[in-house]
């Protein structure tokens, strides 16, 4: 009875000091990232796996925390399967060459709240509702934001019904968009600041970015090509694009300060040989002109391929072959502001088939993984952007640092 007097003593002194709750560890989650490169780093995307994080620190409430490395640092807690909990944790840190930083992952303390970062990425997609289908045409209505669309039966080329003619995404640096239609072809817009401006596009007059504004404009004529970047199959003698489908669907997973994204559904890709359905997923992240293009099939097929739009008066470049990633670039005066534009699509050396064209495009050529999976980057460089590139040699600069960045990522190392 004593010992059970004393042990009922202790526990509700416990309990008195804890207010009745269970005591937090207010112990930080201790990260290192280091650059693995003799090159600066600046905005490199980070992404932490929420498992491993809730493995190492049980006592961390991702919905709850804050990021230092002797200042705060922006970051999203990405949802990336839509099931209402946190995936992965991104952020984008800058080091210098060879350069290692210590981060901290801290729960928030009790009344703390959660902080608001600058939006430095933007996806969306807008479609009329309010008007109706006149055979190929919607007439009247107004736009609408969304998050998810199947495409309706009845669009495609000059509807009227999507604003800018598909989604839309950006960083502070560039802006892009895709046909979601028939062409499915990828367009850039160059962009004269570096705040959000897709919100904007398209909203006064269907066609009004052809112009110049002080947002900037659509730099590209894209016709009968892959634009930049855009997916195809190689036929052998052309780039035949994700034309015949039986239906999409297209949807916005991620539209945040550090990281946005557009996942597009094709079924019932008709590629001649065969038909198979492809997952696209198109993802941005805040200080970066890099797409990151991620493509899984259904099905295997003997090749994806993707490419450049050619232009007359350009230089085509290519990488040394150094590197585990590789690019092929043009450069010139090919914008539809007349002025310097480069762009470029980055690949992994092992997967290249053939660098090859057709009458409208410069050509890669690539082969899926074996589970039949793909991913490449593309990218635009325009002269306008503040701090612009303005050079040939500046332009192959930054291309040949891109490839070695992507070549060797920052390291990461979990504390104890």
């Amino acid at each position: 009875m004593k010992n059970q007097s004393l042990f009922l003593m202790l526990s509700l002194f416990l309990a008195s000091c804890s207010g009745g709750h269970t005591v937090k560890n207010d112990t930080p989650a201790s990260i290192t990232v280091k650059n693995s490169t003799n090159l600066p780093q600046t905005d490199a995307l980070i992404t932490l796996n929420a498992k491993t994080l809730k493995e190492k620190y049980p006592e961390l409430d991702l919905s709850a925390i804050k990021i230092n490395a002797d200042a705060p640092i922006p970051f999203q807690a990405n949802d990336l399967d839509g099931d209402g909990t946190t995936d992965e944790i991104a952020f984008v840190i800058s080091l210098q060459p060879a350069e290692e930083k210590a981060v901290q992952i801290e729960s928030l303390k009790e009344g703390e709240a959660l902080p608001n970062f600058k939006k430095r990425t933007q996806a969306e997609l807008s479609y009329k509702v309010g008007g109706q289908w006149e055979e190929r045409e919607y007439q009247g209505g107004t736009f609408k934001n969304t998050t998810y669309l199947r495409v309706p039966p009845e669009h495609t080329d000059h509807s009227w019904f999507i604003r800018y003619e598909g989604p839309g995404w950006e960083s502070d640096k560039v802006g892009y968009r895709f046909y979601l239609d028939w062409r499915n072809a990828t367009d850039i817009f160059g962009k004269k600041t570096g705040e959000m401006v897709l919100q904007d596009v398209g909203q006064t007059g269907f066609d009004s970015y052809h112009e110049p504004s002080d947002w900037g404009m659509d730099i590209l004529k894209v016709g009968e090509s892959l634009g930049i970047g855009a997916l195809g199959f190689w036929t052998g003698d052309a780039a035949l694009r994700v034309e015949t489908t039986d239906s999409i669907i297209c949807s916005i997973p991620l539209n945040g300060p550090i990281q946005s994204s557009v996942k597009t559904i094709y079924y019932g890709w008709n590629t001649g040989p065969q038909t198979v359905d492809l997952t696209s997923l198109l993802s941005i992240h805040a200080g970066s002109r890099l797409t990151r293009h991620d493509l899984a099939l259904s099905a295997g097929l003997p090749n994806l391929c993707t490419g450049i739009v050619k232009h007359e008066g350009t230089s085509l470049l290519q990488d040394d072959g150094k590197e585990e990633w590789g690019y092929l670039a043009t450069w010139g005066k090919q914008s539809l502001a007349e002025d310097l534009l480069g762009m470029a699509v980055v690949y992994r050396k092992g997967q290249l088939l053939q660098v090859t064209e057709d009458e409208h495009s410069q050509v890669v050529v690539l082969r899926p993984d074996n589970n039949n999976t793909l991913t490449y980057y593309f990218l635009a460089a325009w002269e306008q952007e503040p701090g612009g590139i303005k050079t040939e040699e500046a332009f192959r600069a930054y291309l040949d640092n891109t490839i070695k960045s992507l070549s060797a990522p920052p390291e990461i190392t979990y504390g104890e």
